[in-house]
């Protein structure tokens, strides 16, 4: 480590100490900082004003992230003063692991670390009064809203000439630019917007009546809540002195909002992201908030992590040549004290079934050299690709699991949930009709629909002692979650309900239900420290914001995964992940990359998303395409990827296969000059 004016520390071993005025002053030795690279430890001390980290794939951003913060408390600085918001829980949870770590449980008050969304959910119930909503209420998951939306276009008779995911997608992305249905409508031009619309607008009406918010709405009502209330505003930027957003690149118009508004005059925003790992447009992520941060925020320190800590210099030679043909980016070159590592395999089979033959046999060679199944990740572009890898996995009897099933989503799992939301919000007309005849309590569609009409008096006697029963329950369930902790109110709602019963009674599918529900108790008691009946909201809201990364925590599927098991997954479902081994299929021209008609889509992104793939592995990587692949019930015939040209052909492994293409110039030799 060189001495400069730029070298703000000086190191000694393992310490690292302040530089003073003069080589020969130093002051005592800097906690939480040991370990830091030099940019690390530039970040680190950084502590006012606005700071842009641009991290490397495996550069070490949360380590960076979680010291910069233990330093700051080091200093005096109370952790209630202190925010970090990133984009899974799975991540949140890691980064407040890492911080507890740090401190050595030596503070009371740890830094509040959440999501986007689980900040919205927080101060929407803190200042519901203000946001005008109630503090219970629902939060509905994407099946949810897709259901409320299919009601809405059938009672408008528009359900046979729209589908409901086609509207609610146009409704999520406007929410996500901070527009609301009154404007959208103002603006419709063609009878799709005009029926969007339309719905929109009863949608809202009945998620209002229900006392639900979207996924959207938890955001976009949080910045309307800023926006329009000054004191709201001003006692949050009191709150939170210094602001870490991680993923900056992954940001939406509502999130980069809510981000600017929170830092205030003040500015002590700390932005952590990477261009490269930009993947996620479609849903309102635009890149051009952390290439303009500098301009958004003046007077930025703008520090780039380039040293690698994951994978090996061939992988890392390969994505830094696949990147550099971007030109939205911050120009960067990934390197690492790795060993250089194994060559890269590349593999070209006859159709997709062979493809998923060599995948799933080559796993199983890794198995039986020593690497676990949790360290091998098969990735494609496409849902549909995993089919012929889950055959072949099954008739090889090699364990695996597709990542996006989830436990939350399974029925049974859902209706016990819904009987806690029904309980703390009797205005859900969704949870009611859900729960309502499960198990079976002899009230039917008809006695349901004059109850939420209003209706009630004209129904028989025996119905509406029926609903008394039904409402009585609900009202047990809610005294319960108000005064037991978490896990004995889910196991009172699970027995109360009648759900224990009728899966004990039923048949093997049932007991697997049984089985499921019965876990929701266990992972309940994750939330029996929180007071009641803050561990039930707790529950219910991590419930509804789970994403398809937090599903791979094996104490939330459902006691599934404790075999170890290959996964399977989207390249988009793996960012943030890491593995030793890792197989990128399907690496075909209009598969990968992707061929998609929209005009609006950045032509970048494909290879930032191949880029994220190959960023995935930390020792191993295999590449593979098919010359021909069934799609949709079609067979096509294909070339392999451009992407594989950017590659150095001396980085690949003798071929495996005597099919390999070399229509592209892919070569079968590899030598270690090639990352030099």
């Amino acid at each position: 480590m060189e001495w400069g004016v730029n070298n703000p520390y000086i190191s000694q071993g393992d310490n690292y100490f302040v530089k003073l005025s003069c080589r020969s002053c130093y002051s005592a030795p800097v906690k939480h900082l040991h370990g830091l690279n030099e940019r690390q430890m530039e970040a680190a001390l950084h502590t006012e004003g606005p700071l842009l980290i641009v991290a490397g794939a495996g550069a070490g951003k949360t380590k960076t992230i979680t010291h910069r913060i233990a330093h700051l408390m080091s200093k005096g600085v109370s952790g209630a003063s202190i925010l970090a918001v990133t984009f899974t829980n799975k991540a949140a949870g890691e980064m407040r692991g890492r911080i507890r770590k740090l401190l050595s449980n030596s503070v009371h008050e740890m830094p509040y670390v959440a999501t986007f969304h689980s900040l919205g959910v927080r101060l929407l119930r803190e200042f519901a009064n203000k946001a005008g909503i109630s503090r219970q209420f629902v939060i509905w998951d994407r099946d949810d809203s897709t259901r409320a939306l299919k009601k809405v276009l059938k009672d408008k008779s528009l359900d046979e000439r729209y589908n409901p995911r086609a509207i609610l997608s146009v409704i999520s992305r406007e929410k996500g630019e901070g527009r609301v249905a009154e404007t959208y409508g103002e603006s419709t031009r063609t009878p799709f917007e005009k029926a969007v619309a339309e719905a929109w607008t009863q949608y809202e009406k009945d998620a209002a009546t229900e006392h639900a918010l979207d996924f959207d709405d938890l955001l976009l009502r949080t910045l309307l809540l800023l926006q329009k209330d000054i004191d709201v505003l001003s006692e949050l930027q009191q709150r939170w002195s210094y602001i870490t957003i991680d993923e900056y690149q992954d940001t939406n118009r509502v999130q980069y909002e809510l981000a600017r508004l929170l830092g205030g005059a003040r500015m002590n925003v700390c932005a952590v992201g990477d261009v490269d790992q930009n993947i996620y447009s479609w849903r309102g992520a635009d890149i051009a908030h952390l290439l303009s941060f500098e301009t958004t925020y003046p007077h930025t320190k703008t520090i780039l992590l380039e040293k690698n800590y994951r994978s090996t210099q061939t992988i890392l030679t390969a994505a830094n040549a696949v990147i550099a043909k971007n030109t939205r980016r911050y120009a960067k070159n990934l390197y690492t004290d790795n060993p250089t590592g194994e060559a890269i395999t590349l593999y070209g089979a006859p159709d997709e079934r062979m493809e998923a033959q060599f995948v799933v046999r080559s796993a199983r060679e890794l198995m039986s050299s020593g690497v676990d199944a949790s360290e091998i990740a098969v990735l494609y572009r496409e849902n549909f690709q995993s089919r012929s890898l889950e055959e072949v996995c099954i008739e090889l009897g090699i364990p695996y699991r597709v990542l996006g099933v989830r436990f939350f989503e399974r029925t049974e799992v859902k209706d016990l949930l819904s009987y806690l939301r029904a309980a703390l919000n009797p205005a859900s007309r969704m949870d009611i009709s859900r729960i309502i005849a499960s198990p079976p309590r002899g009230i039917g569609k008809q006695t349901l629909e004059k109850l939420f009409s209003g209706n009630e008096t004209l129904l028989q006697a025996s119905a509406r002692a029926k609903i008394l029963v039904f409402r009585t329950l609900l009202s047990k369930i809610r005294e319960k979650i108000e005064t037991a902790s978490a896990s004995k109110a889910v196991h009172f709602a699970f027995i109360e309900s009648g759900l224990e019963k009728h899966f004990k009674e039923g048949d093997e599918e049932d007991r697997e239900r049984f089985n499921n529900a019965r876990e929701l108790v266990s992972l309940a008691t994750k939330y029996d420290a929180l007071p009641a009946p803050l561990g039930i909201e707790h529950l219910l809201e991590d419930a509804a914001l789970m994403s398809e990364q937090d599903s791979l925590d094996p104490a939330l599927s459902g006691g599934k995964t404790k075999q170890s098991a290959i996964s399977l997954m989207t390249v988009h479902a793996s960012k943030g992940l890491e593995f030793d081994a890792v197989f990128i299929t399907g690496l075909e021209q209009g598969l990968f990359p992707s061929m998609h008609e929209s005009d609006d889509r950045d032509p970048e992104e494909e290879r930032r998303l191949f880029y994220v793939a190959l960023t995935r592995a930390r020792k191993h990587l295999f590449l593979s395409y098919a010359a021909s692949r069934l799609k949709y019930g079609s067979r096509e015939y294909t070339m392999p990827s451009e992407f594989l040209e950017d590659i150095d052909t001396r980085l690949f492994a003798p071929a495996p296969s005597p099919f390999v293409h070399r229509k592209r110039g892919l070569l079968d030799t590899w030598s270690e000059d090639a990352i030099t």
